[in-house]
């Protein structure tokens, strides 16, 4: 089993931007310890001869071209823009 220690919580709680009292560097430590635990019982069991699950629904993605269709003229959709067109395009309020 995988040791983790209160320097490792510390560590990683610090790469996480996070600020840990010593009682949740303790918590922490017991739990990682307990689902690594959980995941060294996981890789005990013999799994070669299952075939990977990659789909359980049966749907399949259904694609289609990327086309570009035009709905209205662009000359009608300047109009609509009013008096916020310049150079054949909608003038629209700086954001920085």
């Amino acid at each position: 089993m995988t040791k983790i220690t209160k320097d490792t919580v510390k560590d990683m709680a610090r790469l996480g931007g996070l600020e840990l009292t010593d009682d949740e560097t303790d918590k922490f430590t017991a739990d990682i310890e307990r689902t690594l635990g959980y995941i060294d019982q996981l890789a005990e069991l013999e799994t070669d001869s299952i075939e990977p699950t990659y789909q359980v629904t049966g749907l399949t993605n259904v694609w289609r071209d990327d086309e570009v269709e035009a709905i209205l003229p662009k000359e009608e959709l300047l109009r609509c823009a009013g008096e916020n067109v310049a150079k054949a395009q909608v003038k629209v309020p700086k954001v920085l």
